[in-house]
């Protein structure tokens, strides 16, 4: 592969770097193409090597003890994973599924951990993500343990949505979520989804467009949440 195309330059935790220290890097790396549907990483495989998306989407799956697939979420070009098990040496934490056509550079863990050593804002940025992780983890948890079904959903739709710059009270969902992921995002039956979708539909609280749906009242939905969050 050209590297002109294949560098890590796209990779923000590298964006400190100069050109030459990219290069070095980039020689240390293994380049693949993988394809739509085809899985990179199995949950609770034993290798530490840290991938990075150079084009390209991902998805991070577990399955649950129940066998139900639950999404963690999507990992899209110029983001990286398997961090995890390149700083611990455990097993991997969850699978690895691509859903586009993927361009991933893979990189030894002695690589990546001495990337991290060696350049401060690596690491401060690498700090900042396991930071935001564990946030999300305790968001998480917090609402499947107190939050029934439609609030969750709520909650989910709000996380994928982006602000709207013409309708500050609006906010986009685009590409529009599919039920089943949006289940499995979750943890619910896609029906239930339906449903839900639906209701919120019919109260006038989402919209459909081509190519997305639009949430019409984001600081209502955020207040239901808080209300659910209230009563349990």
């Amino acid at each position: 592969m050209s590297r002109k195309t294949e560098t890590l330059a796209r990779i923000g935790l590298f964006r400190s770097l100069p050109a030459d220290k990219i290069e070095l890097l980039d020689s240390q790396c293994s380049w693949s193409r993988v394809s739509r549907n085809q899985w990179i990483l199995d949950y609770q495989e034993t290798s530490t090597d840290v991938f990075f998306i150079v084009s390209g989407t991902v998805r991070v799956k577990i399955q649950s003890i129940s066998g139900r697939e639950v999404l963690l979420r999507e990992i899209n070009a110029g983001e990286f994973f398997g961090e995890l098990a390149a700083i611990d040496n455990q097993p991997r934490s969850s699978g690895i599924l691509a859903i586009t056509d993927v361009t991933v550079a893979r990189m030894p863990a002695s690589v990546f951990r001495a990337a991290v050593h060696a350049y401060p804002d690596v690491c401060d940025q690498l700090l900042a993500l396991l930071a935001g992780y564990v946030r999300t983890m305790s968001n998480r948890v917090n609402e499947y343990t107190t939050l029934d079904a439609k609030h969750r959903v709520y909650a989910e739709l709000l996380r994928l949505s982006r602000p709207e710059p013409a309708n500050p009270k609006h906010a986009v969902v685009s590409p529009p979520p599919v039920h089943a992921d949006l289940a499995a995002r979750v943890s619910i039956r896609r029906e239930s989804v339906t449903r839900e979708l639906k209701a919120l539909e019919r109260a006038g609280l989402i919209e459909r467009r081509r190519g997305a749906l639009v949430l019409t009242d984001t600081a209502r939905l955020r207040q239901m949440i808080d209300d659910a969050f209230e009563v349990s």
